[in-house]
């Protein structure tokens, strides 16, 4: 299975820099400067390797040089590209409370009293920690923060995310 890492948003400057909007748990190692990433744009077209020059953080996103990418024209038509890398090519998780962003998605989630509230649609990465976007029975998203202390359990064989929300979390659109 194809897994999507990062996915360029814009150009950044006039020297070839692009802004990746980071979709996997452990950007420091994959985006390493030096890493040869497999990039393609979201509706098909060739692959092709990049290799990452530099690597820097800005306001919650990455800033990244790719080498050959030397102005902003060939930074622009890269926009939109997506950076992908196997499922089978993760090294296995020995802790048990941690888990692969793909793993999550598509799990059931229902309260400690077994009221369903919806599927996990996505795992986002925020400044803040990560939140699971989960979508509800009646179509409208729910983010939920992923703590011990509201996410209690992770059952990958039952398929299942249990949550203890605190008062309200569930009922935030009412507001």
């Amino acid at each position: 299975m194809e897994l999507v890492i990062g996915r360029i948003a814009k150009a950044h400057g006039v020297t070839g820099e692009v802004v990746v909007d980071v979709r996997t748990d452990d950007p420091e190692a994959r985006f390493a400067r030096g890493s040869v990433l497999r990039g393609r744009k979201p509706r098909g077209g060739p692959e092709r390797s990049f290799v990452i020059d530099t690597v820097r953080e800005h306001g919650g996103r990455l800033l990244v040089r790719l080498n050959g990418i030397g102005d902003r024209n060939a930074a622009d038509e890269l926009r939109g590209t997506l950076f992908l890398v196997e499922s089978g090519d993760l090294p296995p998780i020995e802790d048990p409370d941690e888990f692969y962003d793909h793993q999550l998605e598509g799990l059931a989630v229902r309260t400690v009293a077994g009221e369903a509230v919806g599927t996990v649609t996505e795992v986002l990465h925020t400044a803040a920690g990560e939140l699971l976007s989960i979508k509800r029975p009646e179509g409208t998203e729910l983010l939920v923060p992923f703590v011990s202390a509201i996410v209690t359990a992770v059952s990958l064989a039952e398929g299942t995310v249990d949550i203890d929300p605190p008062e309200g979390l569930l009922n935030l659109e009412d507001l």
